[in-house]
């Protein structure tokens, strides 16, 4: 009896098997497209260090880019991206810090020139002891980030945080 249940198991396993070889190379992921319609959105950015600024505005472009691109195609100018600064990102708004994050803030005039909206909260401001004359032109002050979050929320705008982790391993090395 047990040399027949093992056979029997044997040639289910082998059928499973097989099945399963048949069906694995012929799956593979499925693309879907989704149908966006045009964003609106407040990216609230409070970093712990300045120097992660330029890994946040990739999450702008991660936003904007697909959907000007085929087959959405939307106008940038029609998007409504809002990004809030209140964190140690602040500095590089800050016109003596220029030449320090050139590459940062070249990326936000590239931004603010197609429509996207730069604040800073004002409490933030008092903090790192500047005034509007020492931030770029492309920035708007804010009273308070806090409300601010909450008000754009409750005009029907989606809340991102950006989360920037410090960088421990190349993709090579965990691929």
């Amino acid at each position: 009896m047990r040399a027949a249940l093992s056979r029997w198991g044997c040639f289910w396993g082998t059928v499973c098997l097989v099945w399963g070889l048949a069906d694995s190379a012929a799956a593979q992921a499925k693309r879907v497209q989704t149908p966006y319609e045009t964003p609106k959105v407040l990216f609230d950015f409070y970093l712990d260090h300045p120097a992660k600024m330029g890994a946040a505005l990739y999450w702008i472009r991660s936003l904007i880019n697909p959907l000007t691109d085929a087959p959405y195609s939307m106008f940038p100018e029609d998007m409504k991206v809002i990004v809030l600064l209140h964190g140690t990102e602040l500095v590089t708004v800050a016109r003596k810090n220029e030449a320090r994050y050139e590459e940062a803030v070249q990326r936000m005039r590239y931004y603010a020139d197609m429509g996207v909206r730069f604040l800073v909260c004002s409490l933030a401001l008092i903090d790192y002891r500047y005034t509007a004359e020492d931030l770029q032109p492309f920035v708007e002050i804010i009273p308070s980030s806090v409300p601010e979050i909450v008000h754009w929320q409750n005009q029907g705008y989606a809340l991102i945080t950006p989360q920037v982790p410090d960088k421990q391993f190349s993709v090579d090395e965990i691929r």
